[in-house]
């Protein structure tokens, strides 16, 4: 009864967030993913619902352990199979999981067949004081912060018979270990599928510019006859905020005075808004040079980031949440060769390289100097997206080299269950 009140609470968040039409569709696709069975295997991702943060960590961690004869699957927490998979897998990932009493029941069932249990987590939602004073936090309604109550899987990571988790960023892995656990970085990835819809909207977007060697890309589908999007335009700079949730307004406040003036001095830019944000009253005046879009399907995601000129990706220095963030921005702009600026956080610093396959800044000087010698150089724009690109490809999709540690320590604890 709990988690249905919760979902509850989430489905009317998504309806008054999205409108009927795309929040009715994730609500669906939410039920729809409760009754999808799981496959057999060696490790089974249990996870909260689904989404972005589903993706990352459940679906494209699975696809690479496959890759690397790991078998994996993905069910959600709420499914009426979960019980039945107690005997079919050695090891169970937890991922974004609330502690209701059916789920302390089947982690009960997995102690007593001395299951391996991992913590999985990507943000600081398992600290329940320090999520509780976050923007985030605040505007949710009643019913989803029910959620959060006790942290996000907190009961999970207390227990002592947990010893591993799984993490995005060497900052989180740090509050991990404080935990007394022990720590694999897993970084977010690009599927395979991922990669496929990106070139694919790379191309459309920008006919001009050979195809990325992209390792396994399928080009099927693609056809160099397809309109080119109105934002693609020799005349317009396009500048693009990806914000992912309903929680980042403090984030690109930021960057409102070096990009309000940036603006002004360059009447060639356009700023588009992806996903919920409340602008600063600084850009009222550049309101018709300001594009929002809702939450999209995937592939339309792709087409959007493959029409930007400039990704943006501020956040507040200093705050542990905004600490945590994976460079997630940055790679999926880097896969479509559009380069990303920063803030100066410990994950985009030891993501990227400054002045070479992106920026990183500090302070609103920054912004102005790098955001600006992007504006108008694009020779200089194009070769700092090429350099992305490379990265991503390098480091940041499942048939990348990596984790290599992970997989060795799965696969002994697969091998030790037989």
């Amino acid at each position: 009864m709990e988690l249905l009140t919760i979902r509850i609470g989430k489905a009317w968040s998504a309806l008054r967030r999205e409108g009927l039409l795309r929040g009715g569709r994730r609500i669906i696709r939410s039920g729809l993913a409760l009754f999808r069975r799981a496959r057999p295997g060696d490790v089974l991702f249990v996870t909260g619902g689904v989404g972005d943060s589903t993706w990352y960590r459940c679906e494209h961690v699975a696809e690479e352990l496959g890759l690397h004869g790991i078998r994996a699957s993905v069910a959600v927490q709420d499914s009426p199979f979960l019980l039945s998979y107690a005997d079919r897998y050695s090891v169970f990932v937890f991922h974004r999981v609330l502690h209701t009493d059916a789920m302390a029941t089947f982690i009960g069932m997995l102690k007593e067949k001395k299951k391996e249990i991992i913590f999985e987590t990507d943000d600081l939602t398992f600290d329940a004081e320090l999520f509780k004073a976050t923007d985030a936090y605040a505007q949710m309604n009643a019913l989803e912060r029910k959620l959060y109550e006790h942290g996000l899987g907190g009961e999970i990571l207390d227990d002592p018979y947990v010893r591993v988790a799984t993490t995005t960023t060497s900052y989180l892995a740090d509050k991990l270990r404080e935990r007394g656990k022990q720590v694999f970085i897993v970084p977010n990835k690009l599927s395979k599928e991922d990669v496929t819809m990106a070139e694919g909207a790379r191309i459309v977007c920008h006919p001009e510019i050979p195809p990325a060697p992209f390792r396994g890309a399928i080009r099927a589908g693609v056809s160099g006859s397809q309109e080119i999007p109105d934002q693609v335009r020799n005349d317009i700079i396009s500048l693009s905020y990806f914000s992912g949730s309903a929680s980042h307004d403090a984030d690109f406040a930021t960057i409102t005075e070096p990009l309000a003036v940036l603006m002004e001095q360059h009447p060639e830019t356009r700023l588009a808004i992806y996903g919920p944000l409340r602008l600063d009253r600084r850009f009222d005046p550049l309101s018709d040079r300001i594009r929002r879009v809702s939450y999209v399907p995937r592939a339309e995601h792709w087409r959007h980031v493959a029409e930007t000129d400039i990704n943006l990706a501020p956040l507040v220095m200093g705050d542990p949440f905004c600490e945590s963030k994976s460079e997630l921005k940055f790679f999926e702009a880097g896969i479509c060769g559009v380069p990303t600026v920063a803030s100066a956080t410990r994950t985009f610093r030891e993501a990227m390289e400054d002045g070479v396959d992106g920026f990183i800044c500090t302070t609103p000087e920054e912004w102005t100097e790098k955001l600006g010698k992007l504006i108008v150089d694009p020779e200089f724009r194009k070769a700092i997206g090429d350099k992305a690109s490379e990265t991503a490809l390098a480091k940041y999709v499942t048939t990348a080299p990596g984790n290599e540690e992970y997989y060795e320590y799965l696969k002994g604890e697969v091998a030790g269950s037989k």
